[in-house]
């Protein structure tokens, strides 16, 4: 179980992530660092060490200078012995660069730098680093000194550096051992910095997990977060109020849709039961029925009209376009419903010409809609235009006639579903309060949008509104 909820903590754990991806950067940037350090202090050291030699090299020099002959060099051995005094890691050698015969050595790894050294080089200064048969790192200079008599001397003054070689040794060991701590101090840092800095993502977990169809209404508050945060609270409370505005959409509508299928079916029930209370005739029985018919066709009209809408609404279900000439649409429209015009004694007139993509079907029932609407409630004897322009892209078909007009109260809502001004009359001419929401619905589907403008006892417009 342990192991377990290790490997989901490190797995999932963004502060983890953060805090790892932080310690590797920590591990590439130090390392980095402690190889430029380890490089500029072999660098020091060398510079320090050639700077050693430099100064021995004077000082051996002024000590030639006065010995009065290369002859009396044996003679003044204690004096260059006094100059490496103090000085263990110093070794000197003397030789006569005629004939190559050594005059002094003062150690072992002296008369070793003899043999090594040794070339037919002239009497410019040489540095050399080598390596002594025991192990020893050196670094030697040789060069000439002149006698007080002008005579040459050679001479071969080497250094150890076994100290120097120490230093850098404990500095890499210390290296290797502070290291791993200091990327563990870095990472356990990293990783509480973190999972501060990640603290209001817990706002969003513990909104989220109190989320549910009673509690939509909370947001997240966005002046409290980090600017990186705020714009993710942003959309996270545009996506609750999407959500929120939808399930409330789809309640109205489920209350809506059962109100109005209750009437028919209650009918249809209470007619039915009433037939079947006693005896009835042939004739009866027909009657009975036939009216039962209407009530179906109702509700067949219904549910058709809610799966129109719900099919235009859907962005899964893209649209079937084609090029189509509205006004052609427009008077197919117009001369199927002729006969209902006529019987309200009502003229209808197309202008204008304009083209669109769009499916055919659902242009043709949105204006059918329009059409239908606007013989209702036109006065008799009065003239529905229907007119088409196109303006800088944009195409609109309106839909005019002359009548009582919207009240300014119900003009945003009568593209709501099941909405009625006169719910009376609506029910007798057979409406359910849809045409209209069919109307949007199609015109959302489009990318387009319906408008109305009304006078009271004037002109009533609805505008279909369609981008090229």
């Amino acid at each position: 179980m342990r192991r377990y909820i290790r490997h989901r903590f490190l797995k999932n754990s963004l502060a983890t992530h953060i805090a790892l991806a932080s310690t590797c950067f920590g591990l590439i940037v130090v390392s980095g660092a402690i190889a430029v350090a380890f490089w500029a202090l072999a660098k020091q050291l060398d510079a320090r060490s050639y700077e050693e030699l430099q100064g021995k090299r004077d000082s051996l020099a002024h000590v030639l200078q006065e010995i009065p002959t290369a002859q009396a060099v044996n003679q003044h051995l204690h004096r260059f012995s006094d100059l490496l005094i103090g000085h263990d890691d110093l070794h000197l050698a003397l030789t006569d660069p005629k004939s190559n015969q050594p005059i002094a050595s003062f150690s072992s790894l002296a008369g070793e730098s003899l043999t090594v050294l040794a070339t037919n080089a002239d009497s410019s200064m040489t540095i050399a680093d080598w390596t002594t048969s025991s192990g020893k790192d050196m670094r030697s200079m040789r060069a000439i000194a002149m006698t007080a008599d002008g005579r040459a001397v050679r001479f071969y003054l080497s250094l150890d550096r076994e100290n120097d070689q120490s230093l850098l040794s404990g500095f890499a060991k210390a290296t290797a051992v502070g290291l791993p701590v200091l990327l563990m101090v870095v990472a356990l840092g990293a990783w509480l910095i973190a999972r501060t800095a990640l603290s209001p993502l817990r706002r969003f977990e513990r909104l989220a997990a109190s989320i549910g169809a009673k509690s939509l209404g909370q947001r997240l508050p966005e002046a409290s977060l980090p600017t990186e945060l705020a714009q993710l609270a942003k959309e996270f409370n545009g996506m609750l109020q999407r959500i929120d505005r939808g399930y409330r959409q789809l309640h109205e509508f489920s209350g809506d849709l059962a109100h109005e299928m209750r009437t028919p079916v209650a009918t249809l029930l209470g007619r039915t039961q009433v037939a079947l209370s006693k005896k009835r005739n042939v004739a009866d029985l027909q009657e009975v029925l036939e009216g039962n018919i209407e009530e179906l066709e109702r509700l067949s009209r219904l549910i058709s009209d809610m799966l129109l809408i719900a099919s235009a609404g859907a962005l899964e279900n893209p649209i079937h376009g084609e090029q189509l000439a509205l006004s052609e649409e427009a008077h197919r429209v117009v001369d199927y419903l002729a006969f209902i015009a006529e019987e309200n004694r009502v003229l209808m007139e197309v202008r204008g010409r304009a083209s669109v993509w769009a499916d055919r079907l659902l242009v043709q029932r949105a204006i059918t809609n329009l059409l239908s609407n606007a013989i209702r409630h036109a006065y008799s004897n009065s003239k529905i235009l229907v007119e088409i322009v196109e303006d800088h892209g944009v195409v609109t078909l309106s839909v005019t006639n002359q009548g009582k007009g919207v009240p300014a109260a119900h003009i945003e809502r009568i593209f709501d579903r099941f909405f009625r001004i006169d719910s009376g009359r609506t029910r007798l001419d057979g409406g359910a309060g849809l045409g209209l929401a069919i109307v949007r619905a199609i015109m959302t589907a489009h990318g387009g949008q319906v408008i109305a403008t009304s006078e009271l006892e004037e002109n009533t417009k609805f505008t279909l509104i369609f981008s090229k």
